[in-house]
């Protein structure tokens, strides 16, 4: 089941660059020209409020949608150049501030002081509430007239935990795209999983990647699907490292290889593959 890409040896440790909320890093995610409709939403439900970054594909659609899910510092330019580029891809992509209203005096991810002050808020959440507020996401994009109502969910680090653990709470999302994060530790957790799981990691991660196996067999014993490619060489976090990596370094070959691989994905789930 487990697949694995061989590169060479390069250890980090951290999700990414603290405060990477600048411009140069989001124009740097991209190929060119962004080519998305972007801005920001409001996402109520209940008495709270979620404000969500949304990125759509020229045209009238309908088109498939996929939520991307932060790192542990809350929502950045990063993030939301992420979603822009999937966007480019075909799909409807929604960045969710999960640290919205969460912020001293009801702020958001922006009003911490820091990020390390937002990583703090991220480890405050209560978890029932974060899975909340992927749904409300989630109804979103199925509610939208230009969506075809075929939801995937994505993320990064805590995201990619995030993401995972998402994946096994709502049966119904088409896809789950893992970047380095680690799936539920319960075996029965995963027994309502319906969406297809693939896994990003760094073959330095090690923290990570230890929990690899006994996702892939809760995975097979729901009778899921799990395919986890492993970049060796790679750190945690190489998919916004390798945007800062010198040319070679083994951060930016599996970040290029990542993204190569997450596009061929969305690809085939768009035309029905």
């Amino acid at each position: 089941m487990k697949k694995t890409v061989l590169l060479a040896t390069l250890s980090v440790l951290a999700c990414g660059p603290a405060g990477d909320t600048s411009a140069d890093g989001a124009a740097s995610m991209q190929d060119g020209a962004s080519s998305a409709v972007e801005g920001w939403v409001e996402i109520a439900y209940g008495d709270r409020t979620v404000q969500a970054w949304v990125a759509q594909p020229e045209g009238s659609g309908p088109f498939p949608a996929i939520i991307v899910i932060h790192q542990n510092r809350g929502i950045d330019d990063w993030v939301r150049s992420v979603a822009d580029r999937v966007a480019e891809e075909g799909y409807i992509a929604l960045a969710p501030d999960l640290l919205s209203a969460m912020a001293p005096g009801g702020g958001n991810t922006a009003d911490f002081a820091d990020p390390d002050a937002a990583r703090e808020g991220i480890g405050a959440l209560d978890q029932a509430q974060v899975t909340a507020d992927l749904n409300a996401a989630a109804d979103y994009l199925a509610g939208l007239p230009n969506s075809t109502g075929e939801i995937s969910v994505s993320g990064f680090c805590w995201g990619g935990s995030q993401t995972f653990a998402f994946a096994t709470q709502r049966p119904d999302l088409e896809a789950a795209y893992v970047f380095y994060g680690t799936g539920p530790s319960d075996p029965a957790a995963y027994a309502s999983l319906g969406a297809r799981v693939y896994g990003f990691y760094g073959g330095e991660d090690n923290r990570v990647n230890a929990t690899i196996e006994g996702s892939g067999r809760a995975v097979e014993a729901a009778g899921a699907f799990y395919e986890p490619v492993v970049y060796e060489g790679a750190g945690h976090g190489f998919m916004s490292r390798g945007e800062t990596s010198d040319e070679g370094d083994q951060n930016r070959v599996a970040m290029d290889a990542g993204w190569e691989r997450w596009r061929s994905l969305l690809e085939e789930a768009a035309s029905g593959g």
